[in-house]
């Protein structure tokens, strides 16, 4: 079992910075991808970012490539979302996903079924 906490979710302007932070605990003894995740009131959840253990491959979405960075620190089993320019369509709920059974989650980082672990979500909120 690997446990997810993310943190760094509020209220910010339009434009603002914001950055997100989720610790994985637990059986965390291998290598494994991590990602994030977002949902929107009424909308389906939809991929963000994503990272491999060794944080060399990072993937985005379109919606937010340019403007948001994901990070991670192996040693203390961290991974970050630095959002900037943040748009009032970038509020929603944030997720954080692990990947910790294989490398599958790579060739298709966007699909939900592929990561094995969700944390319970931080809120960001954006105000035009």
């Amino acid at each position: 079992q690997v446990q997810l906490v993310e943190s760094g979710g509020r209220l910010v302007q339009a434009g603002d910075s914001l950055r997100l932070s989720c610790v994985a605990s637990g059986r965390t003894g291998g290598s494994f991808g991590m990602g994030w995740f977002r949902q929107a009131p009424g909308k389906e959840r939809e991929f963000v970012a994503a990272i491999t253990w060794n944080g060399e491959t990072s993937y985005y979405a379109d919606s937010v490539k340019a403007r948001f960075t994901i990070s991670r620190e192996k040693a203390e089993n961290t991974v970050y979302l630095q959002m900037n320019s943040l748009k009032p369509e970038d509020t929603a709920g944030y997720y954080c996903a692990a990947a910790v059974y294989g490398p599958s989650w790579t060739t298709s980082p966007y699909q939900e079924r592929l990561w094995d672990y969700w944390g319970q979500g931080t809120q960001v909120t954006v105000s035009s």
